[in-house]
């Protein structure tokens, strides 16, 4: 991708700022093939991640502030995304026993057959985005990101 070209001007832009603007340009490329993938699902790439989140609790539910930790994008509105996973019938929201302040979120049959078959999209989706780099080039990439 040239940045140049993308962003349509004939002026050199300063190696840091083409770098971040090429940061930002591949996480828009990115971010709209996953948007894609999960469109015929109804579900947003946030939800995707509460799911994901809530699965990987391996039955133990998780609260609000958890999820909030382990969101890949913190921008969120968690409250609202559990809300509409709920509408869906993929979550349930409890009321702890123990502790009645508490609210306890698990993932529901129903949403981990519907994760399930998200996965085999998003799998084929992240394959797909990443087709043109060796295993050494992503690998470098890692490394090089893991910087920032």
């Amino acid at each position: 991708m040239n940045v140049e070209e993308v962003i349509k001007t004939t002026k050199p832009i300063p190696l840091e700022k083409r770098t971040l603007i090429h940061l930002m340009l591949v996480h828009n490329k990115v971010n709209e093939a996953i948007t894609a993938a999960l469109k015929p699902y109804e579900m947003s790439s946030q939800q995707f991640n509460v799911l994901r989140i809530l699965r990987g609790q391996k039955g133990c539910p998780a609260n609000l502030s958890t999820l909030n930790e382990r969101m890949v994008s913190k921008m969120s509105n968690t409250t609202r995304l559990v809300d509409k996973l709920i509408h869906k019938g993929y979550v349930r929201r409890e009321i702890c026993e123990t502790n009645r302040r508490k609210v306890e979120i698990t993932i529901t049959d129903s949403g981990k057959r519907m994760l399930d078959e998200m996965d085999r999209v998003m799998d084929t989706t992240e394959q797909q985005i990443v087709e043109g780099f060796s295993r050494a080039q992503l690998e470098q990439l890692n490394y090089l990101l893991d910087k920032f």
